[in-house]
Formats: structure tokens, sequence, C-alpha cells
């Protein structure tokens, strides 16, 4: 029987390491060296390792790290994101990229609308009230805002803004959107949206905004001091995309001086946030710790996506995932 390839990962279990339970998905296809294992017997396994599975940015992978690899084929990224992955670099080797784009994008639009929800109906701080020993009596005039026929602004209208379109539009939302392309007719019709050529527009009509675009440097702080201020103030800021997209110092000034209503946030920069960052006691804010595509069926199957592509690229069948160099 013919040796399974090697393929290196960062570590096993742990906040961020490879969940146990989908080690048995990589052993289908190859022997599995972890990063501290690999680095006790550098000498032994180097020259066998085709592959390095990325998950949760790690291993870093750095020109030491690719040097010290001569045979390796292939890095396949545990999600569609790849802004921590230096392509143009890993292409100067001779490496392919893939990633599993499209694999968390139900999951990550559901995770925008809780969002949405959570911030415009008091959610998270009517269950602090709710359960506070010092709460005696609830403000039965505390009122939160409509979704309901509410104008959602989707910045970045790909698979997953358009999934959230779909969903915008069974609460019959008036749905803006703005994207470096524009959608078809028939895309637009579909959910019934309208396309904004400038950003400006969309900001200045939306009651809620949610961001959804890839990490570029044309991204970078997308949302800043002046796009917030173009917002009205009953506004809310929802961001399911990279935490650099906004300027968080920025969005907390913003929110403390009322320039918008509220903000909710499923990623930061960094993640968590320090301790004493000024969007932790920022006001009207929820954060979470990126749970965008967290599911059970959804992680397992960017599991098995990741290591399919990895599979398929070392015995050179075709791969529609992988990523071009920009």
């Amino acid at each position: 029987m013919e040796e399974l390839p090697y393929a290196l990962m960062s570590y096993n279990g742990g906040s961020k390491g490879f969940p146990q339970k989908y080690e048995t998905i990589v052993k289908k296809h190859f022997q599995i060296i972890y990063m501290e294992e690999f680095s006790k017997n550098k000498n032994v396994y180097a020259p066998k390792i085709q592959a390095i599975l990325v998950w949760w940015l790690q291993p870093v992978v750095d020109k030491e790290l690719l040097d010290s690899l001569p045979n390796l084929k292939v890095i396949a990224n545990g999600g569609a994101g790849v802004d921590h992955l230096d392509l143009k670099l890993i292409s100067n080797y001779g490496i392919l990229v893939s990633n599993t784009p499209g694999v968390g994008d139900d999951t990550t639009a559901d995770m925008g609308m809780t969002l949405m929800f959570a911030s415009a109906r008091n959610v998270v701080e009517g269950n602090t009230a709710s359960c506070s020993p010092d709460t005696k009596e609830i403000d039965f005039n505390w009122v939160g805002d409509d979704i309901t026929e509410a104008t959602l602004g989707i910045i970045g209208m790909g698979s997953i803004g358009y999934c959230i379109a779909q969903r915008a539009k069974a609460f019959r939302m008036r749905i803006l959107y703005h994207n470096r392309n524009r959608r078809t007719q028939e895309e637009e019709a579909a959910v019934g949206a309208e396309y904004c050529s400038n950003m400006t527009d969309l900001l200045q009509r939306s009651d809620f905004v949610m961001v959804v675009v890839t990490l570029t440097p044309e991204t970078h702080n997308l949302i800043g001091k002046e796009e917030l201020q173009l917002m009205k103030p009953t506004a809310t800021l929802i961001n399911i995309s990279r935490g650099k997209v906004i300027d968080q110092d920025a969005l907390a000034d913003a929110l403390n001086k009322g320039i918008i209503k509220a903000a909710a946030l499923d990623v930061t920069y960094p993640e968590p946030l320090p301790r004493n960052h000024p969007l932790l006691t920022a006001k009207n804010i929820i954060l979470t710790p990126h749970f965008g595509n967290a599911t059970h069926r959804t992680r397992r199957k960017v599991a098995e996506k990741t290591v399919q592509n990895a599979s398929d690229i070392l015995k050179g069948l075709p791969v529609k995932d992988i990523v071009t160099v920009p």
C-alpha cells in the first residue's frame, strides 16, 4: 500500500489548534506532522512534507518555513480569507494555495443577521437586565428598532453579501448595495436590491450598514471617521468581514459621541482586543469572537474541503479553489 503524503499542521486542540474530532478527516489522505514534532525532527520530516494545512491562521507561513520545506507543493487554507498569507512570496516558490470559498456563506450570513437583530432589539442588554440580581423592575417603555421595512446597506455583494440580501428580503427590507462589480439585473431583481455606485449614497441612506468585504490594501480602514460621519445618527454598523476594514478607534469615538447609534462586530483587530481598548467600553456595542462560520456542520465542511483540496492538488486533479496572486 502506497504511503500517504505528509502534511504539516499547527497543533492539536486548544483554542486555535486543529480540532481532534476532525483528525480522522485528515488521516484519510495525509500523515499529520504537528509543528512541535516538526521542530524537534526537521531533518527527518522536512523532505517529506508536501502540504501545509492552515487552520485559524496557523502555522505562520514565512520565508524561513518555506525555505525549510524543499518538497512543499500546496498550502491549503481552512477558510475563504487568505489575507494572512503572503501570496507573492509563496508563488515565488512555485507553491499552490487553495482556500474554501462558499462553504461558510450561509452560516456567516446567518451571523450577520443575528448581530443585526440582537443590536436592533437590545437582546444583550435585555438579557443582562433580566439576569442581574440587582434588577427589581423592568422598564416596559424600553424599545428598540424595527428590522422589517428598514433600509439595509450591504458593502460587498459577493456570495455572503448576496446570502444576506436573500434573508433581508424576507423581512421586506429595502436593500442597497455597493460592490466593485455590479450584479446582473436578474440577481438584483431576485432580492430587490438597488446598486449604489457611490458608497457615500449607501451610508447616508441606510438604517443598518453591513460590511462583508475581503480584506485588501484597498479595503483597509474602509470605514473610518469620514464614513461614520456620513451615516445616520440612528444607524447601526455591522462587521462580519475582517477587523482591519474598520478604523476601530474612530468607531469607538463615533459611538461615544452619538455620531452613529450602535455597532455589532464579529471581527476585530487583534482578536481578542487588548483589555484596555476603547471599543470594550464604548456605548451600544456588541462584540462576538469571530463566530461567522462557527457551527459544527460548517466547520466540518471547511475541514473536509481544506483536506480534499490539498489531496487533489498533489494527485494532479483539477481544483477550482486555487487562489491567484493579485
